[in-house]
């Protein structure tokens, strides 16, 4: 069956008065029909503007170098503008980071509603205004009616990110991209978002791309996992495979930089020393060799190949090379 989405050897540079800033050095991934994927890695890694490239919502400043983003065959990055607008919104949306500052202050919850749906649905005002009900229940949002009349003020942080989730989902599109949704949010809000994902992926087989730091987050909704560090993936693979069978370095730092409350054994939490690489310089080798305690000569001389470490489970790291040592338990044979 074709892939919804196939990004292929993917660079993003945004062009400033410091240099070239090299965010994204060849992404590639692909997306199934009705699956749930996560990006993860910390910020600055290069995760919202792989997604702001295939949406083509860059700056100014922001360029796509090279690569391909096909969606159902179509390569977005060739379409002009006007097939994009065609595309946002309607057959892929994206719920931002911060509902606050992506609603609009001066329009009501109903009038942000119902735009994407005159726009891509041809619908009249009262047909849009009767599926923004529809909508704001679907998400769990009581008194829809009257809360169509108010605007993002009034409502909570978790309860305009749930209206962000509707607007994503008003013209049923075939994949959403969230990007952190649940930040700003406390534990228990979490909690209800991420739930209320699932079940609009189960009843609507919406493809979802979940764009977090929170490796949490992505245990619990997603199926596979890409994890990015310096502009590039350096893991991928389903989630056991990232959480027991860990093949990079900086996977293995992010898993011991957050607590496990099923573990019986108390841990102390070890962050990752150090800085992100400088993307105007990026380096000629491994981007985590500074931070990496098991890097060896040829990380900083060679940016490591994909190693296969079993079927859809690939790393680019040294230490999964034949001829490397073999002295790192958790790294290279996996760890159950």
């Amino acid at each position: 069956m074709e892939k919804l989405l196939k990004v292929q050897d993917l660079h993003t540079s945004f062009f400033t008065y410091a240099g070239e800033v090299k965010a994204v050095r060849g992404i590639s991934f692909d997306l199934d029909r009705g699956e749930a994927i996560g990006i993860v890695g910390e910020s600055g890694c290069g995760k919202s503007v792989t997604m702001m490239s295939i949406l083509r919502l860059l700056t100014d400043t922001g360029k796509i170098k090279k690569g391909n983003a096909y969606f159902e065959g179509r390569d977005l990055t060739k379409l002009t503008n006007e097939e994009m607008l065609k595309i946002r919104g309607n057959e892929i949306s994206m719920i931002f980071q911060d509902p606050m500052t992506s609603l609009n202050p001066v329009f009501t919850i109903g009038d942000q509603l119902r735009e994407p749906l005159i726009r891509h649905k041809k619908m009249n005002k009262a047909e849009a205004s009767k599926k923004a009900i529809e909508l704001l229940r679907l998400v769990g949002i009581p008194e829809a009616e009257k809360r169509l009349k108010q605007y993002p003020h009034e409502f909570s942080g978790g309860m305009r990110q749930r209206v962000m989730i509707a607007m994503a989902l008003a013209c049923d599109p075939k994949l959403v991209i969230a990007d952190e949704p649940t930040t700003a949010l406390d534990v228990t809000i979490q909690a209800q978002i991420l739930e209320l994902m699932k079940e609009l992926k189960n009843k609507i087989n919406t493809s979802i791309i979940l764009i977090t730091h929170d490796l949490g987050v992505v245990a619990d909704l997603c199926n596979r996992i890409n994890v990015m560090y310096g502009g590039i993936i350096v893991e991928s693979g389903d989630k056991r495979d990232i959480f027991y069978r860990t093949a990079h370095p900086y996977t293995l730092g992010l898993l011991k930089s957050v607590p496990n409350p099923k573990t019986l054994v108390k841990e102390r939490l070890k962050p990752i020393d150090g800085q992100p690489p400088d993307l105007i310089q990026p380096p000629i080798g491994c981007p985590f060799t500074p931070r990496c305690q098991f890097a060896m000569k040829i990380c900083a001389e060679k940016q490591p190949p994909y190693f296969e470490i079993n079927e859809g489970h690939r790393s680019a790291c040294w230490l999964n090379h034949p001829d490397a040592p073999r002295t790192i338990p958790s790294l290279g044979r996996g760890r159950e």
